[in-house]
């Protein structure tokens, strides 16, 4: 058996244990990477370690250790309180102003998993107060946080950009983030059609218990750094990663955090996976495994329709996978190959599809998202909202597929 086909099949065997294992698939994927490519694929062990990308790892890293501290000293939960606050008064806008707020949230660096499990429990509660179904407001709250998940500030947006920078089609940062919210956009603004028109829903009225407390003095610390390192990267180009060490060393400085605090709560499964993935995918590239990849893939589309094939599968992988620690890890790597196998197409609209098509579907109850706001729902509504969340986020994949087949181009053109 070749090196190339033995690369290939541990790349898919990382992928099958991602959907059917709790296992982290970056350990797993380090491992074969070894076995493959030293005993296999002729390499020797420095030459596999040089796959191990260290300039993402410190990105990841600096960003989730930022708002790590941000999470650990209440700070990132006052400013949840407050957006949510600003919904009171008119029932029927409540869902858009989760949405937005979720996005806007995810958006500035926290990602959407953090700005789902701050807003989750109060907004789902604000709507069983204000006749809001559960669905509509578990969509509003998961789609509002996965339409800023790609953004450049985001854990998940750094993967994507790194990701697609490596394969050449780096510098579309902005086209990267656009293109995931008008998608998510798009869905939830349907959603909210459909669903208001058959819910009653009345005044928001008194919410008393869902209040906001004062910020404290680490609090307004720590937002205070945070909208300097904000202001740093969009506006002068600071390095993402080396900055935002930079700012948890300041908030380290005046007090602001908890050092053991901020870096227990650095979600170190993820960089764990998105990094052993990208090793393995290294092997894969140096043992020729790649262009078999984008070959089996290739056989699958046409230039007509790649762009809808590739959201489908890769949508539908990330329903029980990983989006952001196997999917885009493993699939944006492919994109130059793959529309040259295929023998047409747009690379970026191919890229801006697999982000797009593996973020929609990220509403199921089985990935995180999901699961926060069926968690956070009544007891009495949990088992249908699972249900519900679940054939939604399946429908996504469908979805997802037919609005890249349709926009992908339009996306890769706008003007940003």
């Amino acid at each position: 058996m070749s090196p190339a086909l033995l690369a290939l099949l541990a790349l898919l065997l990382a992928i099958t244990l991602s959907i059917a294992t709790r296992v982290n698939v970056g350990l797993v994927s380090i491992a074969l990477a070894w076995l493959v490519g030293v005993y296999a694929g002729g390499m020797n062990a420095e030459a596999v370690l040089k796959g191990f990308p260290a300039s993402l790892f410190l990105t990841l890293a600096g960003v989730t250790l930022l708002f790590a501290t941000a999470e650990s000293n209440g700070t990132l939960e006052r400013v949840a309180e407050r957006l949510t606050a600003l919904a009171r008064g008119n029932a029927r806008v409540l869902p858009i102003v989760l949405f937005v707020f979720a996005s806007v949230l995810a958006s500035v660096g926290p990602g959407a998993i953090a700005a789902v499990a701050l807003l989750a429990p109060m907004a789902m509660l604000l709507g069983r107060r204000t006749g809001v179904s559960p669905l509509l407001t578990a969509l509003m709250v998961t789609t509002g946080a996965n339409s800023g998940n790609l953004s450049p500030l985001s854990p998940t947006g750094v993967v994507a950009n790194a990701k697609m920078a490596a394969a050449g089609l780096g510098g579309h940062e902005t086209r990267v983030w656009l293109a995931n919210l008008i998608a998510h956009v798009l869905v939830a603004t349907a959603m909210w059609i459909f669903l208001n028109r058959k819910t009653s829903i009345g005044s928001v009225g008194s919410v008393g218990s869902v209040g906001a407390a004062p910020f404290n003095r680490q609090q307004r610390i720590t937002a205070a750094v945070i909208l300097l390192w904000v202001a740093g990267v969009l506006l002068f180009k600071l390095s993402l990663g080396l900055s935002a060490f930079a700012a948890v060393t300041l908030l380290l400085a005046l007090r602001a955090v908890d050092e053991r605090q901020a870096i227990a709560r650095v979600p170190w499964t993820i960089v764990l996976m998105v990094c052993g993935v990208s090793v393995l995918v290294a092997v894969l590239e140096a043992t020729g495994g790649m262009d078999l990849f984008t070959g089996l893939l290739a056989k699958l589309a046409s230039p007509a329709t790649i762009n809808g094939v590739i959201a489908f599968i890769t949508g539908a992988i990330s329903t029980w996978s990983s989006t952001s620690g196997v999917v885009l890890p493993a699939f944006l790597p492919t994109v130059p190959g793959l529309v040259a196998q295929v023998g047409g197409g747009d690379p970026l609209a191919v890229a801006l599809s697999i982000n797009v098509g593996s973020s929609l579907v990220d509403v199921s109850p089985l990935s995180t998202l999901g699961a926060l706001c069926v968690a956070a729902a009544a007891e009495q509504d949990a088992g249908r909202l699972f249900r519900q969340l679940l054939g939604f986020g399946l429908s996504m994949i469908v979805v997802g597929a037919a609005i890249c087949q349709l926009l992908a181009g339009w996306f890769a053109g706008i003007n940003a």
